[in-house]
């Protein structure tokens, strides 16, 4: 048995495309394989675990995505898992039966506090770590470097108590979450990573997605693709509701798609200034956009969709565009390595479209 655990929509959209990617290479002089399997494949040796996060927003997409999991014949089991630390030790308690009987566990945040104390469990059990959006490049990174696991827009400096306490675990973590002679660790992933010695990278071209929903309709203009730089401290809310404003009347953008973390106060503001119809996802943005309708331009900031869209969108003529995050668009006490990482998300992305950052 394969068990997953995962904390956010995006997270069990990629354990489906996993479960369903065919791994076996083509035979000399045969044509290459099909990317998804007609049959149950992995997928009828697989129950993923969800950690419900506290959001209703999170916990909505998730549902959604539970019941696509659950028709493609996957077991699903809804563990709250937040609530202090009593759910946290009964949530322990009650998985360390599954952990004993898997073959393979898959993961979809490292950095996950909550998972890297699952982690602690695992002993030489195989691992996979599937894409939690634009942090997957910083994980393999990092872990090349033998750096400890911070999240990118975290700011240096020295570690608080709760850090400080949770380091061993971070530490043993870490271990788990490195190649040996007894234990494979894969990436299965559509985000652009250097593979280091032992690292088994897999690519993630959305085969799953496609094959089961579009070609989308198109809508008349282009769609904006929200970010959630403004909740995680990165970017300054009036800059980039300026940005959004001079992003949509440039390209004719009339749809905003917002980011489930993007607070509702700012959404509001944003829907009164810039005019924009907010729409709020019931499912990750890559199945909105493959069974649309969706525009024929896709506008985004730096952020996972621009790596990811073009795959799921792939043969179907639309054009996902990336612009900029420009430095003065920066709050102050944002962490000194968030302008480089930003470049790298948008220059790395492949077939999109690169815009200058609008003048705000």
């Amino acid at each position: 048995m394969n068990l997953a655990f995962v904390e956010s929509p995006v997270q069990l959209l990629n354990v489906l495309e996993w479960a369903h990617a065919a791994p076996q290479e083509p035979l000399p002089g045969m044509p290459a394989q099909p990317a998804v399997r007609t049959g149950p494949g992995r997928a009828a040796a697989l129950t993923v675990v969800v950690l419900s996060p506290t959001d209703p927003m999170s916990r909505g997409q998730l549902r959604r995505m539970a019941e696509l999991a659950r028709e493609e014949g996957i077991t699903v089991r809804w563990q709250e898992a937040r609530g202090g630390v009593g759910a946290l030790l009964r949530t322990v308690r009650q998985l360390v039966p599954l952990l004993r009987c898997s073959e393979r566990v898959v993961v979809g945040d490292p950095f996950s506090r909550y998972v890297q104390m699952l982690l602690t469990l695992v002993g030489r059990k195989n691992l996979t770590v599937v894409d939690d959006g634009t942090a997957t490049m910083e994980f393999v990174a990092q872990t090349a470097r033998g750096e400890r696991l911070v999240r990118w827009h975290r700011r240096g400096g020295r570690r608080g108590p709760r850090e400080l306490v949770l380091a061993p675990v971070t530490l043993l973590a870490r271990r788990r979450l490195s190649p040996s002679p007894n234990r494979s660790v894969e990436v299965f992933t559509s985000m652009p990573v250097e593979p280091r010695p032992g690292l088994t990278v897999t690519s993630n071209d959305f085969a799953w997605t496609r094959f089961r929903y579009g070609p989308p309709k198109l809508t008349r203009g282009a769609d904006l693709v929200g970010t959630s730089l403004v909740e995680t401290g990165v970017v300054d809310l009036e800059q980039y509701l300026a940005a959004v404003q001079a992003l949509a009347s440039a390209y004719g953008a009339t749809r905003y798609f917002a980011h489930r973390r993007e607070s509702a106060d700012k959404l509001h503001r944003l829907a009164t200034e810039t005019g924009l119809e907010v729409v709020r996802p019931d499912l990750p943005l890559e199945l909105i956009a493959r069974r649309g309708p969706i525009g024929g331009t896709v506008l985004s900031f730096p952020s996972t969709v621009v790596h990811t869209l073009p795959l799921a969108l792939a043969g179907t003529g639309i054009k996902v565009a990336v612009c900029d995050i420009a430095p003065e668009w920066l709050k102050e006490n944002a962490s000194p390595r968030a302008q480089g990482f930003l470049a790298g998300v948008t220059g790395t992305a492949r077939d999109v479209q690169h815009l200058p950052a609008p003048v705000a």
